[in-house]
């Protein structure tokens, strides 16, 4: 958000053209749709893994251990999710690779 600032700030200087501004403004706006999606999408994977995983518990609770460290894996994978988003966004945030495509100069 720090570079998006200061993106604005010089486009309100005039230093930068309208073209790039409306870039980080669509940048930003991307990567934080991109956040809400993956996050929602992982939240659902986990509610509806850790309610399988309670009911397998429930049904055999001799198997409850492997049932746990199978759900334990599942969790973290699931989590995965968010995170390779949350780096795909600060990515785009902070060092954007498309800029040199808009951005004439930089």
């Amino acid at each position: 958000m720090l570079a998006f600032g200061s993106q604005i700030a010089s486009a309100a200087e005039g230093a930068a053209p309208e073209s790039s501004s409306t870039f980080f403004v669509v940048s930003v706006l991307t990567g934080g749709f991109a956040m809400a999606i993956a996050s929602g999408a992982a939240a659902i994977g986990q509610s509806r893994a850790i309610v399988s995983a309670l009911e397998a518990m429930g049904r055999q609770p001799a198997a409850a251990p492997k049932i746990q460290v199978a759900m334990i894996i599942g969790l973290a994978l699931i989590e995965s999710l968010a995170i390779y988003v949350l780096l795909v966004a600060l990515i785009i945030f902070f060092a954007n690779p498309f800029i040199k495509y808009v951005v004439p100069g930089a």
